[in-house]
């Protein structure tokens, strides 16, 4: 199911943007880029990318041990609805269903110790694949 995924980005929950995006691009050297947020998902955010083609995405939220940081799989194709449906299907716990995130849709399920993992696709992907041709 996600064998064909790349790791898209780790995504960290963050008190304070502005001492986070300091740290990152003082302290650790990473090129940081302030994202204007949307409206629906909050205030500003960050992205900082490494080499290896994975960013790390800063929101701001309550953190807490056991949230953050979660992995994000990318889900290049589309079909995040179907792929949250065959996950449930199978008695995975659904953390967060299927919801709109900057750019596109993403949903987070936990592994059977409760880490959490998530999914993101673009919003110019098809949410379902069984109806494409």
């Amino acid at each position: 199911m996600f064998g064909k995924s790349k790791l898209g980005n780790i995504c960290y929950y963050v008190s304070d943007i502005d001492k986070t995006e300091a740290f990152y691009r003082v302290v650790m050297g990473l090129d940081v880029q302030r994202m204007e947020g949307d409206g629906e998902t909050g205030g500003d955010w960050l992205i900082a990318s490494t080499v290896n083609g994975v960013d790390l995405i800063f929101f701001k939220m309550e953190s807490r041990p056991g949230n953050s940081p979660i992995i994000v799989f990318e889900i290049a194709d589309g079909g995040i609805d179907d792929l949250v449906s065959s996950l449930a299907g199978q008695g995975v716990t659904i953390v967060t269903p299927v919801s709109h995130a900057p750019g596109g849709w993403s949903s987070e399920f936990a592994d059977p110790d409760g880490h959490v993992i998530s999914m993101y696709q673009s919003a110019e992907a098809p949410r379902s694949l069984k109806n494409v041709a």
